[in-house]
């Protein structure tokens, strides 16, 4: 520990203080002699602790010369880690002593007398330890301070000491807490010692010690504590007396207890218990007040045993609420006199009981001597009885307020059915599927064994429309008679009395045959409601029990009569929706035959259509023969005359028939036939038949266009995807770009990065693309403008983008520049730019790309359009 000092205190007897970063440097052996280490060994092996040496140099540098190998005891390290970095023992101070240890740090340094400091460490395994730690710097002959020190274990000693201190604690918070007067007192009965903290009392110390009984007591309580002391002492055991004494607060009630504590002396410890007498007194009072309560509370209360429940008490509410007389429940249990309705419930508040002591409010059910269930609330407490535990249960009869929570669930119900089977009729037009959900819900909520709707037809009698029933019973459905006699006692039945309640099939008069049809059907009670549909009988609703006799409620009987006039409705419903269905066969009959006439219209456009189509494509072949026939005949005029042309450059051409020309396109390189000798001459000027062979080679691109688009919109773009290197798509582009940007007196620098990623392109069209769009601002622009090409990547796509310094256009004029047919601005009378520009587009978004235009703010336009990486995910659109 004295190493942690060297760290933080800058020690008096040197002129260079240690630094808290100083490096510790490596040791060397020289600074410290063999034989010295030796006999520090020797010395700490007989020590139960750590020594250790510390040399500080003048430098200010720290050296460990010595570390016992106590420090693995002691600190959980090795001596070398220590001697690499002491600081690590700084760490294992527990922070709650830093405090302490800085200040005994701050002691030395103020004294200049030896280091001491006891403290606490956290080893690295988490063990809480004490240490004491003492310290003797030494200076040396270079001038050098040497510490020897000495780390001792002290946790032993601690730990003693903390108990020796916890267990004074305690005894004396015992003796504190004590709020008893304790007196220590001889056999002749002289007061030789007390303890009266906490206590009332009146006299002083000085006052009582020293003096007699009879001095300070009556002579008949003086007499009475005389004899317990004697009979203390003579016994050797605890003695106890009560008496009463005057004092300033009235007559005071008192217990002594006396035990020997000496050689003819006790130890009498005195308590007030004037509250305790008090309280029997209550208690007595209580316990008539509870005989009282017992007797005339409303609710039953028992006393029964807690092992084998056998009633010890009972009052008169138990005796009106079970049946049973007093004398018959006292001495029984609840099972001998069959009370309980599930005997699980007594398991359960057993149970309860042994576990908390207390139960509330448990809903039992109770069997009362005239075999009638009840329903009660149980509270129950276990008590003891002169050593025997026994439960006290409060019973709350809670019968009728049941029956009522019963019958509002009933009604609820009632209400939901009632509500879900007009939401069924209002969205269902499926008249089986109503009736047949109706009668299963009615039987689920009436916990009947049949419930089914009968027919009332003139026709075909009665039948069963849907039926639910419990599969112990037969079945109604399918049942059916030939006999109009018994069908039409049926249908009196019902006619005759609106609603039909039997409760009891056998205790009802009726005819033979309705007699067996309830015995064939195993019905012992019927509910049954007319169905009428416009005063007339339509049908019956009708709830069957099979298993015995029954008491039908009135809200049972008010559900069915409330069903009944629902399913009256869904199946007049049902009779207007197959109206409605009549008439939508009528109206779907002439919808097809509207559909059959709109379909032929269809046939007849699609007719035209193809018919536009093989126009178009015969007009476009036969004018593109024409443009290539009169382009051969106009550069053969021009290559001819170049040699004839006059100082003027007029061409004289020769009047002559010219060959036919071909049915199929020929290529503009294709040589034309020789002209035969003129027999006339007509001047022809040059410029006048460049204009020609520009007109017709525009003409020839439109169509062109035309049929490459018609082409597109037909059988769709075809795109050859495969990996282009842009840069190198580029210099083919530009050496085909080469003499229009010449003849125009452009320029074109390119900023496109070679080590560009490869794209997914169809590289012949895309060279069509550049290509158009440059041609697009040359066409519109003056001579002398400036291209700039440019492409970034963004997003797994490749942006190419073509900047011009040329005239700028409108918003308008920027968005429909890609739309099919818009007009060449530079020319109204020609869409062959527009064309171009279509294509392009196409092209583009068949690569799985966009493509746009921005009109720059000051002058010129960018072209912008996306390609899709090699790599990428991006969908291509054919």
């Amino acid at each position: 520990m004295a190493m942690i000092a060297l760290n933080i205190m800058p020690i008096a007897y040197i002129s260079k203080g240690l630094r808290v970063d100083e490096t510790v440097k490596s040791p060397h052996k020289s600074d410290f002699p063999p034989e010295k280490i030796a006999l520090l060994e020797t010395t700490a092996a007989n020590l139960p602790g750590m020594i250790f040496q510390i040399l500080q140099r003048q430098d200010g540098s720290i050296f460990i010369p010595y570390i016992s190998s106590g420090c693995k005891y002691l600190y959980e390290l090795e001596p070398e880690a220590i001697q690499a970095d002491y600081q690590v023992l700084y760490k294992l101070i527990h922070p709650q002593d830093i405090q302490a240890f800085v200040e005994s740090i701050a002691v030395c340094r103020t004294t200049g007398k030896p280091w001491y400091w006891e403290g606490r460490i956290v080893t690295p395994s988490g063990k809480l330890k004490w240490i004491q730690v003492t310290s003797q710097p030494a200076i040396q002959e270079a001038g050098n301070l040497l510490w020897n020190g000495l780390v001792m274990d002290i946790t032993e000693q601690k730990q003693a000491q903390e108990k020796l201190q916890a267990c004074e604690a305690r005894y004396q918070a015992i003796l504190d807490a004590i709020p008893d007067l304790m007196f220590r007192i001889s056999r002749d009965g002289e007061y030789l010692d007390l303890k009266s903290k906490g206590a009332n009392v009146t006299l002083s110390r000085e006052e009582i010690v020293g003096k007699h009984l009879e001095e300070l007591l009556p002579s008949d309580v003086a007499a009475i504590s005389q004899v317990a002391i004697a009979k203390t002492l003579d016994s050797g055991t605890l003695q106890t007396c009560e008496y009463k004494l005057p004092t300033p607060l009235g007559i005071r009630d008192y217990e002594a207890r006396l035990v020997v504590s000496g050689q003819d002396e006790v130890l009498a410890i005195v308590r007030d218990i004037t509250d305790r007498k008090q309280g029997e007194v209550a208690l007595q009072n209580l316990a008539q007040k509870f005989a009282k309560a017992f007797s005339c509370s409303p609710d039953s209360i028992t006393i029964s045993t807690l092992q084998e429940g056998r009633f010890i008490e009972v009052n008169d509410s138990f005796v009106k609420l079970s049946g049973y007389e007093r004398d018959e429940a006292i001495g029984k249990t609840a099972f001998e006199l069959n009370l309980w309705v599930h005997d699980r419930d007594r398991l359960n508040l057993v149970q309860e009981l042994q576990t908390t002591g207390v139960a509330r409010n448990l809903e039992i059910e109770f069997r009362q001597k005239s075999g009638e269930i009840i329903t009660a609330l149980l509270s129950a407490e276990v008590i003891d009885l002169n050593g025997i535990s026994c439960i006290l249960a409060v019973h709350h009869d809670i019968t009728e307020r049941k029956q009522v929570e019963a019958q509002l669930r009933l009604c609820a119900q009632r209400d939901r059915l009632l509500a879900e089977t007009l939401v069924r009729i209002r969205s269902s037009l499926n008249l089986e599927e109503i009736l047949q959900t109706t009668v299963t819900e009615v039987r689920q909520f009436l916990q009947a064994d049949r419930v089914f709707i009968a027919l009332n037809n003139a026709n075909l009698g009665i039948r069963t429309l849907a039926e639910s029933v419990d599969p112990k019973y037969p079945s109604v459905s399918g049942w059916s008679t030939n006999d109009e006699a018994y069908l039409q006692e049926l249908r009196n039945l019902l006619k005759d009395n609106f609603v039909r309640v039997v409760e009891d099939m056998t205790q009802i008069s009726t005819s033979l045959k309705v007699k067996a049809h309830c015995e064939k059907f195993q019905t012992k009670a019927s509910l049954a409601i007319p169905i009428m549909l416009d005063d007339e009988l339509f049908g019956a609703l009708i709830a069957n029990q099979c298993s015995g006799s029954r008491h039908w409620q009135p809200i049972e009987i008010d559900l069915l009569q409330q069903m009944s006039e629902q399913v009256a409705i869904a199946i007049q419903q049902s009779q207007i929706y197959q109206k409605l269905a009549e008439l939508n066969t009528n109206l779907e009959h002439q919808v097809e035959e509207r559909t059959a006439q709109l379909q032929q219209k269809m046939q007849e456009v699609e007719n035209l259509h193809r018919v536009k189509d093989v126009v178009l494509h015969t007009v476009a072949h036969d004018l593109r023969t024409s443009v290539m026939g009169n382009l051969m005949v106009l550069k053969n005029l021009l290559n001819q005359g170049a040699g004839e042309q006059g100082s003027r450059g007029v061409i004289t051409a020769g009047l002559s028939p010219l060959p036919p020309i071909p049915s199929a396109p020929l290529p503009l390189s294709h040589t034309p036939c020789p002209i035969p000798n003129a027999q006339s001459s007509i001047p022809i000027s040059r410029s006048i038949i460049e204009r020609m062979i520009q007109g017709n080679d525009r003409q020839l691109t439109m169509i062109n266009s035309l049929l490459e688009i018609n082409s597109c919109e037909k059988q769709g773009m075809e795109i050859k995807h495969e990996p282009v290197q842009l840069s190198t798509l580029l210099e083919g582009t530009f050496a085909q770009l080469e003499p229009m940007l010449t003849q125009n007196q452009a320029t074109l620098k390119n900023l496109v990065p070679a080590d560009l990623p490869l794209v997914m392109a169809d590289g012949t069209k895309l060279q069509k693309v550049l290509v158009n769009l440059i041609t697009h601002s040359l066409h519109n622009n003056p001579p002398g403008l400036n291209f700039t090409l440019s492409a970034t990547v963004e997003a797994e796509m490749i942006r190419i983008q073509i900047q011009d310094d040329g005239v700028v256009m409108s918003k308008l004029e920027c968005d429909r520049l890609f739309d099919l047919h818009v007009r060449d601005p530079q020319d109204c009378c020609s869409t062959s730019i527009g064309l171009k520009m279509y294509l392009c587009r196409k092209v583009i978004k068949a690569h799985g790309g966009n493509i746009g235009v921005i009109s720059n703010r000051k002058r010129g336009l960018t072209f912008w359009f996306t390609l899709p990486l090699a790599t990428s995910s991006a969908t291509i659109h054919p």
